[in-house]
């Protein structure tokens, strides 16, 4: 049977000669690996360019209950990604998150709310031009919120001294597991209340950036079995540096 969605590129592997097999994240199906024929051929109707990472695709698939490799019958890039394959910036952003999302995003049925957070994020990314160093970061805090442990202060607390990355929860008490400690709490508070709408207003040095980043990481560790690690936040340190 045939169905429209619309998907997002997470992964590319090669398949016999000429043949791809790409797992989207679809609004209608969530995890789904498509063959693609003839991609690798000269002139081929779908091109790997079509097929890069956080790529947003608009597709007619055939679609079969029980999970295994399924078929696409048409496919179109929509919207055209205008920045993100051509600024080094934008770009590196783009593989480090579609790193994070390739290993914490796994159920294969819809969830059409974190879908759209992750479809409208990246048309975000493209047209933005400000804050971009900050922008990773928000998106996997944001991110954690569809996936189950989003930061949160407890009932009645006002201090936010530590942050409890076991509990995921601010407190004025040090944590017995991994916590932030006061300093690093409330840069990483400031990133939760500002959102996207203030990345620009976001004063970070790149140190602490960096060290967010990693305890951000290790969060996700924490909360996302078999999440392991991520090898390209070194080369995305590396440029926004």
């Amino acid at each position: 049977m045939l169905h429209k969605t619309r998907g997002i590129v997470f992964k590319v592997t090669d398949y016999q000669e000429a043949s791809v097999i790409v797992q989207l994240f679809t609004e209608k199906f969530g995890i789904q690996s498509y063959i693609i024929n003839g991609v690798r051929k000269p002139k081929a109707k779908v091109t790997r360019n079509m097929l890069q990472p956080l790529h947003l695709l608009d597709l007619v698939v055939y679609h079969k209950t029980g999970g295994g490799v399924q078929r696409i019958k048409e496919i179109k890039s929509s919207p055209l990604l205008q920045t993100i394959p051509y600024d080094i910036v934008k770009s590196s952003i783009a593989l480090f998150l579609n790193e994070v999302l390739y290993k914490a995003v796994k159920q294969q049925s819809p969830d059409e709310h974190l879908f759209h957070f992750v479809f409208n994020s990246i048309e975000l990314l493209d047209h933005r031009e400000d804050g971009l160093n900050n922008f990773h970061l928000v998106f996997l805090i944001r991110l954690s919120r569809y996936l189950g442990f989003y930061p949160h202060s407890l009932p009645g607390e006002k201090s936010i001294a530590y942050f409890d990355m076991i509990n995921g929860v601010f407190s004025g008490n040090k944590p017995d597991g991994p916590f932030l400690p006061a300093e690093h709490a409330r840069h990483f508070y400031d990133l939760l209340a500002a959102g996207y709408e203030h990345l620009s207003e976001i004063k970070l040095g790149n140190d602490e950036r960096r060290y967010l980043l990693n305890r951000l990481l290790d969060y996700y560790s924490l909360h996302v079995e078999g999440f392991g690690n991520i090898k390209s936040n070194s080369v995305l340190e590396e440029i926004l540096s």
